[in-house]
């Protein structure tokens, strides 16, 4: 499944248009990540174990200054670093990230 929200491809099993799917669907779960190795906008991992490509790479510590989060409330793209720093709050709408995210991240940054 694929769904345009706030102007960007986001695939997966979306349920929303502020990228909740059905893995992670509380109110507060309103980010996509764009995966390293697709270069597409995904809900969560599990999304992109189903619907994406089958060989899975995470973002490598260099390119952290690259957009690689969607803010499911207004559409605004953060850098890696923007999302590690924003403290799980969109610096532009101020929409509530779920902070229990950080508990995946090896699936989408290298740590």
């Amino acid at each position: 499944m694929c769904v345009i929200i706030h102007g960007h491809k986001v695939k997966g099993n979306v349920i929303d248009f502020e990228t909740r799917c059905t893995h992670y669907h509380k109110e507060i779960d309103r980010i996509a990540i764009k995966f390293y190795c697709c270069n597409i906008y995904y809900p969560c991992f599990e999304c992109h174990k189903e619907h994406g490509c089958d060989n899975p790479k995470v973002w490598p510590k260099e390119l952290f200054n690259h957009k690689a989060i969607l803010c499911g409330g207004c559409g605004n793209e953060l850098t890696i670093n923007e999302y590690y720093a924003c403290n799980s709050t969109c610096p532009v709408c101020f929409a509530a990230f779920n902070p229990g995210c950080s508990l995946h991240k090896e699936f989408y940054f290298e740590v």
